[in-house]
């Protein structure tokens, strides 16, 4: 008993950047990425959420929270966000780290479901730290295409990307899309997709 006590606070203690490494190794395709996102890219992705709109902000991929840290800290009642986790792993440690959230584990990419069972109102953001490029372009369309049906007029579909492209360009879809600057201080630097649909 004492040795498995011991084996769990050891396994609490594991830095975010192992936890990545290891979900990586098991399963590349679904994590994405080797280490969490970057203080200084959580805070640019959280900066294009506007917190006067109304609605819930949904995070999709969030690993362990650093983005999800970023929108609390951009002023977001926890109880407006709803983060959808394919890992167990990365759940458990979401669900201990931001009471007042609505945890999921789940396939964002099954996003009927997530629309039937936690979306009412129409959405104030949707910030996404998906590898959306180990996808084939219909299945990364029709998921942006379904998320900014699912938001606010004007509201954001925020993803950011190592790539030197978007993840889905404009002539395959009907909406707006502006790019940041690189974030350099992340590992590797990246960019911020942001699409709108267009306004009739």
């Amino acid at each position: 008993m004492l040795k498995q006590l011991r084996n769990a606070s050891l396994k609490a203690r594991l830095p975010d950047e192992i936890r990545f490494l290891q979900q990586w190794f098991d399963n590349p395709l679904k994590t994405g990425a080797v280490a969490p996102s970057s203080p200084a890219l959580a805070r640019r992705m959280a900066s294009y959420i506007n917190p006067e709109q109304s609605g819930n902000i949904l995070e999709l991929g969030p690993g362990t929270g650093a983005v999800t840290h970023a929108v609390l800290e951009r002023g977001i009642d926890p109880k407006r966000v709803i983060a959808v986790e394919y890992s167990s792993q990365f759940v458990d440690i979401l669900s201990d780290r931001f009471a007042g959230a609505t945890v999921v584990q789940g396939d964002a990419y099954n996003f009927e479901t997530l629309i039937e069972d936690y979306m009412h109102e129409p959405l104030a953001a949707v910030v996404s730290s998906l590898p959306l490029f180990t996808k084939p372009m219909t299945q990364r369309k029709r998921l942006i295409d379904l998320c900014l049906k699912s938001l606010a007029p004007g509201a954001p579909f925020i993803q950011f990307s190592y790539a030197l492209v978007p993840p889905v360009p404009t002539k395959a879809g009907h909406f707006d899309l502006e790019v940041s600057n690189w974030v350099v201080g992340n590992l590797p630097p990246a960019r911020v997709w942001v699409y709108r649909r267009y306004q009739n």
